[in-house]
């Protein structure tokens, strides 16, 4: 398990790495990372979304980090929200699902309605 500093590192590497823009829309990631988030492998969820955002040179992007909403035996949990779609939270997300949810939700606004817990 990483310390708190790994973790403030993470963040802001995070933060440099994806170009956050000052106008505009963006998409908004929020992922779970409470103590039953982290114990899932919300971590590793993270990093791959970071990695497959780089891969994909997709920058209008802000991703924030949450304690846990409540419904830990669905960890890890990742809300997506793009302007013009709905509001979506994905549960039990693995590594896989989160690249996906990249190139499928995020970069070609199509919800993966299988994997959804919760739309608003």
């Amino acid at each position: 398990m990483k310390s708190l500093e790994d973790l403030k590192k993470l963040r802001d590497q995070i933060r440099e790495d994806i170009k956050i823009r000052a106008k505009g829309e963006r998409v908004k990631i929020t992922i779970g990372m409470g103590t039953t988030g982290i114990a899932s492998g919300a971590r590793e969820v993270l990093k791959a979304i970071v990695n497959e955002l780089e891969i994909r040179n997709y920058s209008d992007i802000e991703i924030l980090q949450t304690g846990s909403i409540g419904l830990d035996a669905k960890e890890p949990l990742l809300t997506v929200e793009k302007p013009g779609l709905p509001k979506v939270t994905y549960g039990l997300v693995t590594i896989e699902m989160a690249k996906r949810i990249v190139v499928e939700h995020v970069i070609n606004s199509q919800i993966i309605g299988d994997w959804v817990i919760r739309s608003s």
